[in-house]
């Protein structure tokens, strides 16, 4: 019998200069980047977040603690890797995601086909599974970078 399950992620980032903007594998254009111990790449945090919530996995700090020197500047793909494989491990497999990051500058929309293949590819689905979507703070947080990621994970 298959059962669906659902997982949910968020992460937030402040910006400052002198930091590269990563979203989703893709670096992008920008004088200012997240402040993070990894990449900063909110909307792999987010994902992961949200494959580990899917089997009630807890979150990315579990497995990859900030505290940690030895993932300092860590790729997030890495951290999605290890997110898909804990899923795959108990049986799980990613049906879809729909992915959302908010940030006010750059804009996002002329990098939407990098970083839904990008996303794709890192978790073996076609695009038309990952969903991108893009929205601003409308003012109201201009500092920072957040995402939000919901996957379907069909379990056996």
């Amino acid at each position: 019998m298959v059962t669906l399950r659902i997982g949910f992620g968020e992460d937030a980032h402040r910006l400052a200069p002198g930091r590269p903007l990563v979203l989703g594998g893709v670096e992008l254009p920008s004088p200012r980047g997240a402040v993070a111990h990894s990449d900063g790449d909110a909307l792999l945090h987010a994902l992961a977040d949200a494959l580990l919530s899917s089997f009630a996995l807890g979150d990315i700090g579990d497995f990859f603690p900030p505290s940690d020197p030895a993932f300092s500047d860590l790729d997030s793909r890495e951290i999605v890797r290890r997110a898909l494989a804990e899923v795959r491990a108990r049986g799980g497999e990613l049906v879809n995601a729909a992915l959302t990051v908010t940030l006010d500058a750059p804009k996002l929309g002329p990098h939407r086909a990098a970083i839904t293949g990008r996303v794709a590819a890192l978790l073996g689905l076609p695009e038309d599974r990952v969903g991108v979507g893009f929205k601003t703070s409308e003012g109201l947080a201009p500092d920072h970078v957040q995402a939000r990621a919901t996957v379907l994970v069909a379990a056996t």
